[in-house]
């Protein structure tokens, strides 16, 4: 008989979550920036500047959208989650489209979930009628997942949109009516 030694249990995967603050535009430009450089999950090419995610924290708390983060107890941040305007003319005015980004290390253990769950009810609070979710069309099986764990119905598919690492690339989008 061969016996296989026991792993030792994992250590409990402990966080907060929180209102964005500027302190944590660093490591959220630092999260965010990883994806751009690695992924299809993200359609931008170009890294964001800190100039840029400090002017994009302003106009989302002008607006009073949600913009959330999840930080370990010793205070390192493990992940995000925000909603911004699905389009910039008066009428759209209550909805939005949903971003969740995780830390590499925090990929995998229900943290993503736990941040939409928290998006979306930080979205109702604020008086949001629908969130649109735009997700790439390979690479992103679990976020199609996860949003439709959480009640978001595909609307449509765009095809061939982007082009990213000479691929063409498609979309896949989602929407829940928050009501």
């Amino acid at each position: 008989m061969h016996l296989r030694p026991v792993p030792p249990p994992e250590a409990p995967f402990e966080y907060s979550l929180r209102d964005a603050t500027a302190a944590d535009l660093p490591y959220i430009r630092e999260i965010y920036n990883y994806y751009v450089a690695n992924s299809t999950v993200t359609f931008d090419e170009d890294a964001m500047t800190l100039a840029e995610w400090r002017d994009k924290c302003a106009y989302l708390e002008r607006l009073g959208m949600p913009f959330i983060v999840a930080e370990s107890p010793a205070g390192q941040l493990l992940g995000y989650a925000l909603v911004s305007p699905w389009k910039q003319k008066k009428a759209y005015r209550f909805t939005v489209e949903n971003s969740i980004y995780l830390g590499a290390a925090s990929t995998g253990k229900g943290l993503g979930r736990v941040l939409l769950a928290e998006l979306i009810a930080r979205s109702k609070a604020a008086g949001l009628k629908e969130i649109i979710a735009v997700i790439a069309d390979q690479g992103a099986d679990a976020s199609i997942k996860l949003h439709h764990d959480f009640g978001f119905e595909e609307i449509g598919r765009m095809g061939k949109v982007g082009f990213k690492f000479e691929r063409w690339l498609g979309t896949v989008l989602m929407q829940k009516s928050l009501k």
